[in-house]
C-alpha cells in the first residue's frame, strides 16, 4: 500500500497535519475553493521566491496565511513593501482581513518541492537531467538525509518513446508510518513535451507523540521575521 499512495496523505493524522486548519460547516465547499484560489495566486505571484508550502488558518474575521520559503527577502521586499502589497491583493480576492506570516526554510536541499522545482528548472534550461538529479541527490545526502529517491518520466533527451528512470540513494521506507517522508511532484516543460519529476526525501523516524499541526515550531521563527518587517516599516515612516 505504501508504494501506491501519496506518502503525505498516507501519514495524515499519524505524523503529518493538514495545510488548511478551520471549521467549514455549511460553507465548507466555498472555503475549500477559496483556499485553492489563494494557493494558486501565491504560487504564481511568488514563482521566483522558492515557496514550498502555504498553510491557511481561519477565524470568523481573519485569514492567517503562513508561507514557507527559502527566500523570504523576495516576499518581504524593501522595508516590508512587497508583503504589504501581497496582503492587499489577497484581501481583494477574499474580501476578508488577511494576516501573512513568513517562515524561512533553512535547508532547502531537504524539501521535496524545492528539490523537484530546481531539477525542473535545470531541465528547462537544457542541462542534462542526469546531472541535475545526481547533484540534487548529493546535496540532500550532504544535509544528513537518510535517503532520497527521484523518478523522472517523459521523452528524456527528446527520445521518440517516453520512458521512466529512477535514481535512489539511502533508504525510503514507504510502508513505515513513523518514517518522516517528504514528497512532491513537479513538471518541466520542454520543446519535446512535459517531463514529470517525483521526489521522495526521508528525513528520519518519529517516535512518541508529535503535534500534528505543521505550524508547530514555525511560530517563534516567523514572529521574529515579522518583527523585523515591522521595525523596517517604523524606520521607513
Amino acid at each position: 500500500m505504501g508504494q501506491k499512495t501519496n506518502p503525505i496523505g498516507n501519514r495524515l493524522g499519524i505524523i503529518r497535519g493538514w495545510d488548511s486548519n478551520w471549521y467549514g460547516g455549511r460553507d465548507y465547499g466555498d472555503k475549500l475553493a477559496e483556499d485553492e484560489k489563494i494557493r494558486k495566486y501565491i504560487y504564481i505571484r511568488l514563482n521566483k521566491a522558492s515557496v514550498s508550502n502555504v498553510i491557511i488558518e481561519r477565524t470568523l474575521k481573519i485569514i492567517t496565511i503562513t508561507i514557507t520559503t527559502s527566500r523570504p527577502g523576495i516576499i518581504i521586499g524593501k522595508a516590508g513593501q512587497e508583503v504589504d502589497k501581497l496582503k492587499e491583493e489577497l484581501k481583494k480576492i477574499t474580501g476578508k482581513e488577511v494576516q501573512i506570516n513568513i517562515f524561512e526554510i533553512k535547508r532547502p536541499e531537504l524539501d521535496a518541492k524545492l528539490v523537484g522545482a530546481s531539477i525542473a528548472r535545470q531541465i528547462e534550461a537544457r542541462i542534462s537531467y542526469r546531472r541535475a538529479i545526481k547533484m540534487a541527490i548529493a546535496a540532500a545526502m550532504r544535509m544528513n538525509s537518510e535517503g532520497i529517491k527521484v523518478q523522472i518520466s517523459g521523452r528524456l533527451n527528446g527520445a521518440e518513446m517516453a520512458r521512466s528512470e529512477t535514481y535512489k540513494e539511502g533508504r525510503i521506507p514507504l510502508s513505515t508510518f513513523r518514517a518522516d517522508i517528504d514528497y512532491d511532484m513537479q513538471e518541466a516543460h520542454t520543446t519535446y513535451g512535459r517531463i514529470g519529476i517525483k521526489v521522495w526525501i526521508m528525513k528520519g523516524e518519529v517516535y512518541g507523540k508529535r503535534e500534528l499541526s505543521p505550524l508547530v515550531g514555525m511560530n517563534k521563527k516567523s514572529n521574529q521575521l515579522n518583527k523585523g518587517i515591522n521595525q523596517r516599516k517604523k524606520a521607513r515612516n
